[in-house]
């Protein structure tokens, strides 16, 4: 649905934001996985009609957004959910999306209405739906961020880091969200917190330094790393360096009753104690990266 070709973006000062990338995206949900500063705002906001690229091209849902024409097509079928919010903290949720749903060309009153009631209804919203905004936690303002992009009934929607910040409870509530809405239209995800992709994405796609370094699915990039990972339980000491990315990198540690264990990835097993064990789609992903980049495990 989505055919992204060679595409890049310089910035001034010769700041490279992408580097010949090109991907394929289908439906469901798709992840988009990579560190703060991998391009990954820079493609959103590229596929969302907000930026022009530098060079390549990119086909959203048949339409080349090479052409203004394409860009206008494209803006009319998706629905964007930025990283940062913006909205009238004074209005409440339910006159915002009014406000909103006139702004996207749904005239009719009546039909605006039934549209933005179950749009409140789907994202939990309808206590709160006649409060002002500021009053708005920040997993209901997410929440509230999805319906907002979801007015007009997009065949894409695009979010970019939507669970930063949210406590657990709420980051569990809109994963499922939009592992839901998946069933009906094309969702990107966009993140650099594994646990997300993990839950919810069929597909993903890694991005380092603007750069795509892997595209397929999650069970791929975990087998990739079968092989080398090997936990190592010691009194406290860490067993190798965690920056030795040739050797062996830290995954994580938890505390044992005989002391601490480590999690590692690595080519070579870490010492004759080493336990090798299943890698984890975190540990498909720092054997991937080799410890260049730093993503968040949840």
């Amino acid at each position: 649905m989505i055919e992204i070709t060679n595409l890049t973006k310089t910035y001034a000062g010769h700041i490279h934001a992408l580097d010949d990338v090109s991907l394929t995206i289908g439906s469901g949900m798709f992840g988009l996985l990579g560190a703060n500063g991998a391009g990954k705002t820079t493609l959103m906001r590229i596929m969302a009609g907000l930026v022009k690229p530098s060079g390549g091209r990119i086909v959203v849902l048949g339409h080349d957004m090479a052409s203004y024409a394409g860009q206008q097509a494209t803006k009319a079928l998706l629905g964007y959910l930025p990283q940062e919010l913006g909205f009238y903290p004074n209005l409440s949720a339910r006159e915002f999306l009014d406000y909103l749903a006139i702004l996207k060309g749904v005239a009719d009153p009546k039909i605006r209405r039934t549209q933005i009631d179950t749009l409140i209804e789907m994202v939990r919203l309808t206590d709160a739906a006649d409060r002002r905004l500021k009053t708005y936690s920040g997993g209901m303002k997410r929440r509230f961020g999805i319906a907002s992009a979801l007015l007009g009934s997009p065949q894409l929607l695009i979010v970019d880091e939507p669970t930063v910040g949210l406590d657990p409870e709420e980051r569990i509530r809109l994963r499922n969200l939009l592992a839901d809405l998946a069933r009906r239209c094309t969702v990107i995800l966009s993140t650099h917190i594994i646990e997300d992709i993990g839950a919810s994405c069929t597909q993903l796609a890694v991005m380092a330094k603007g750069r795509v370094t892997y595209q397929g699915t999650p069970a791929e990039m975990i087998a990739q790393a079968r092989g080398h990972v090997w936990t190592v339980t010691t009194a406290g000491e860490a067993p190798l360096d965690s920056g030795s990315g040739d050797v062996g990198s830290i995954v994580s540690m938890r505390q044992m009753s005989d002391g601490v264990q480590y999690r590692m990835v690595g080519e070579h097993l870490p010492n004759a104690t080493a336990q090798a064990v299943e890698p984890s789609l975190e540990d498909g992903y720092m054997w991937l990266t080799r410890g260049t980049e730093k993503v968040s495990s949840g």
